[in-house]
C-alpha cells in the first residue's frame, strides 16, 4: 500500500544557489587579459611565420612544408581575428542604434 508523505515531518533542506558575485572591474580585468592573451598568440604565429620564411629564403635547412604550414597557421589566426573584430564592431554599432 502507498503511504501518504507527510510533509510537516520531512525536513525542509533549502540551499541558497551559489551565486559567484563578480564586480564589473573584475570582469573587465579578465576579459582584457583575455584578449591580450589571444592577441599575443597570433602575433606569435605571425612572429615564427617571418622566422621560418626568412630562414627559408636564407637557404637554412628548413622543410618547406613546414614554412606553408606555419604561414598559412599565420594567415587563419588572423583572418579569425579580423572577423571576430568586425562581429564584435557590428555589435556595438547595434547597441548604439537602439533606442532607449
Amino acid at each position: 500500500m502507498i503511504d501518504k508523505i507527510n510533509l510537516a515531518s520531512t525536513p525542509q533542506v533549502i540551499s541558497k544557489p551559489v551565486v559567484q558575485t563578480k564586480t564589473a572591474s573584475s570582469v573587465q580585468k579578465e576579459f582584457s587579459g583575455f584578449l591580450k592573451d589571444a592577441l599575443n598568440n597570433v602575433n606569435e604565429t605571425q612572429k615564427t611565420s617571418d622566422k621560418m620564411t626568412e630562414k627559408l629564403i636564407k637557404g637554412e635547412n628548413v622543410d618547406l612544408h613546414q614554412v606553408m604550414i606555419a604561414s598559412e597557421k599565420a594567415s587563419v589566426s588572423l583572418q579569425a581575428t579580423l572577423q571576430i573584430r568586425n562581429k564584435v564592431i557590428e555589435a556595438y554599432q547595434e547597441i548604439m542604434r537602439m533606442q532607449v
